[in-house]
């Protein structure tokens, strides 16, 4: 989950905001993610199938991290290497 927003200490909401953090993983875009980010567009573009670039940011982190993506979007499905399940 990323976090980006700033928020104020007067804000009712920062206490539920930090546990569910404290419950959080984070996990590291760095270069690796790059790296998987670039191997699945260009398979993407040579099969002529592209697909929003968030998303192939998601599924480069899902692959990095063997993760599995629970999705509807069935586009996710042109994917390599990428597992999902549909929820």
């Amino acid at each position: 989950m990323l976090w980006c927003a700033q928020i104020s200490p007067n804000n009712p909401k920062l206490e539920r905001i930090e546990a569910l953090l404290l419950e959080s993983s984070v996990l590291v875009c760095g270069e690796e993610t790059a790296h998987h980010y670039g191997e699945i567009k260009n398979k993407l573009r040579i099969i002529g199938r592209p697909l929003p670039e968030n998303d192939i940011w998601i599924a480069a982190i899902a692959i990095q991290y063997n993760l599995t993506l629970v999705t509807r979007d069935a586009h996710f499905q042109e994917i390599e290497n990428l597992q999902t399940v549909v929820w």
